[in-house]
């Protein structure tokens, strides 16, 4: 017996009053749910009472990618300890920074909520250096860049439901494309007026030459750029205290005085100088002087974790086991053996257009990005790898 999803026409009508409300209620510079596009090469039935953004957050959790958050590094790996920050946490903080600043900005929550659930969903195991390793060898086999943030585009838009995607709109996907939080910014002005063919255009630029610069079309894609470097930045000194990496009285003295020296701090800080500067000239800016304290913050991180040698423990083992299992996956796919090595898991039941039209090189980039740690080592064992040990 199949199940009726459509909705009731009384749930019809609520929510198009919810989307009428936005006008009133949300600031003018906001993106309205009425306004969510998706692809038309997409056409869909109707799709129920839910508003159009928040049906985007629906279908990121539950998707595939975002059930493999929950094993996937943030900075720190190979590290036995349950208080370390992992991926899935990560986003759920960026979530509820972000919205807690559009709440006060008159912005679209649940759009917030979507870009912010979804811009990680790419990141391949082992955090940034695992990204790095998988893009020397994209390179190496003659594809674009690997960068997490198109791949999260990639999955979510053509890889997904065995290649058909899941259709969000093009204000979620253009979030997650541009949020690169690791970019400093003062200031962010969306660029508006976007439409699918400006955003596959930025999205093949952006493979081709890794550092273009791109900028989202909503405010609410820039409120979730500035709350991605809001919920890592103090996190990551906490968990750097934690492993006992850094002391917190090592911090920055003229950062512990502008932002604080705890997450808490920092990230009430960080928050409250967006809140209380608002929008002005459709722009979210921080102040200059929390902007600089914050641009030196980021740059004791990169010196004292993020290229901190102690954090990157079995490191030239796990590059070794990327080299191995890529090359080994794309051996089968250039067979069409996909029976083996678990290759069956991913691809079975895919599209056709998939199938046909992605290189082999290009299928094994989507299969090993969306590993989680566990799974990466595991395989990696499977065909004779020498693996790091948990410490």
């Amino acid at each position: 017996m199949s199940i009726d999803y459509s909705a009731d026409p009384q749930l019809l009508e609520m929510r198009d009053q919810l989307d009428a409300k936005e006008k009133d209620r949300l600031s003018s510079l906001a993106a309205f749910s009425c306004d969510g596009l998706r692809r038309k090469r997409l056409p869909e039935e109707e799709t129920g009472h839910r508003q159009s953004f928040a049906l985007d957050a629906d279908r990121i959790m539950h998707s595939r990618a975002y059930t493999r958050y929950i094993d996937k590094t943030q900075v720190f790996y190979m590290v036995r300890n349950d208080h370390i920050t992992h991926r899935v946490l990560h986003v759920q903080l960026v979530s509820k920074i972000g919205r807690t600043i559009g709440r006060f900005l008159g912005l679209n929550e649940d759009l917030i909520e979507a870009i912010a659930l979804g811009h990680d969903i790419g990141h391949p195991p082992f955090g940034h250096d695992g990204e790095k390793e998988l893009n020397a060898l994209c390179v190496k086999h003659g594809l674009p860049s690997f960068q997490h943030n198109i791949q999260s585009v990639l999955f979510l838009d053509q890889i997904e439901k065995k290649g058909r995607g899941w259709n969000l709109t093009l204000q979620t996907l253009d979030g997650i494309m541009c949020h690169d939080g690791e970019i400093h910014s003062h200031a962010l002005r969306p660029r508006r007026d976007k439409n699918f063919a400006d955003f596959d255009r930025e999205l093949a630029e952006k493979s081709r030459h890794p550092f273009t610069a791109l900028v989202p079309m909503t405010l609410e894609g820039c409120v979730v750029r500035f709350s991605d470097t809001i919920a890592y930045i103090g996190r990551d000194i906490e968990d750097a205290i934690e492993l006992k990496l850094i002391k917190r009285q090592e911090l920055p003295v003229d950062c512990q005085k502008i932002l604080g020296n705890s997450n808490g701090k920092i990230v009430y800080t960080l928050v409250e100088d967006l809140i209380k500067n608002g929008i002005k000239g459709d722009m979210v800016f921080f102040s200059p002087e929390i902007s600089e304290g914050l641009k030196r913050l980021k740059a004791f991180n990169y010196e004292r974790i993020y290229c901190n040698p102690a954090i990157k423990q079995g490191l030239d083992l796990i590059k070794k086991c990327y080299q191995v299992l890529f090359e080994t996956y794309l051996e089968k796919i250039e067979k069409a053996d996909y029976g083996s090595a678990k290759l069956v898991d991913f691809f079975d039941g895919f599209s056709a257009f998939y199938l046909e039209n992605t290189p082999a090189a290009a299928k094994v980039r989507d299969f090993m990005a969306g590993m989680t740690d566990d799974y990466f080592l595991s395989q990696a064992r499977l065909i004779g790898c020498e693996v790091p040990e948990r410490l």
